[in-house]
């Protein structure tokens, strides 16, 4: 029986980071959900919408944080890529991103994915998957390989959400130094 010659296939064909088109394609985890739920862009009109579902889910008052995000992804980003998804007349989840062209010394444009929340009566209905799934193909579409976050390692409903649809931990550490108060 004659033994077949076994060729190997490159991730990359250089330092630059060129795409590998021969690879099997990314899991897309939620074409149903995405079938089923509304998934739009983020509108100016959306702030107060946003502001109810994350006081719902964390208790706090975030609405300072969430008019500067919402202001960084609608006038100072060059690529729209925030989505809002939408049940029964309204706004029930939300996830605010925005593209890197290039970060922490990387050519390859990256995506960051600063918030995403559902409204607690609408979890486990396929709204996050639903989101972050129309999210990926947005990014896909615009070649961008990396999604990232950062994420309260307590948060271990989050973590499995992530760690569901198909997140790990990065290979790059994240540092931060608390800076004592002048005075």
């Amino acid at each position: 029986m004659a033994q077949r010659a076994r060729i190997t296939i490159p991730q990359r064909t250089d330092g630059v980071g060129e795409i590998d088109y021969g690879r099997p394609a990314a899991p897309d985890f939620g074409p149903l959900a995405r079938d089923r739920i509304a998934v739009r862009t983020m509108v100016e009109g959306d702030l107060r919408s946003l502001i109810a579902i994350d006081r719902r889910i964390t208790g706090r008052d975030r609405s300072t944080y969430f008019r500067r995000k919402l202001a960084e992804a609608l006038h100072e980003s060059d690529v729209r890529v925030s989505l809002v998804a939408e049940r029964d007349g309204g706004p029930v989840g939300f996830i605010m991103a925005r593209v890197d062209l290039g970060e922490f010394g990387r050519l390859e444009p990256t995506a960051v994915m600063d918030t995403i929340g559902v409204d607690p009566d609408y979890r486990d209905q396929g709204v996050g998957r639903a989101l972050l799934s129309q999210l990926l193909i947005n990014l896909m579409t615009l070649r961008v390989e990396q999604i990232r976050t950062e994420i309260d390692w307590h948060d271990r409903e989050l973590l499995a959400f992530l760690d569901h649809c198909g997140f790990h931990p990065s290979q790059q550490l994240c540092f931060e130094h608390t800076l004592a108060a002048a005075g």
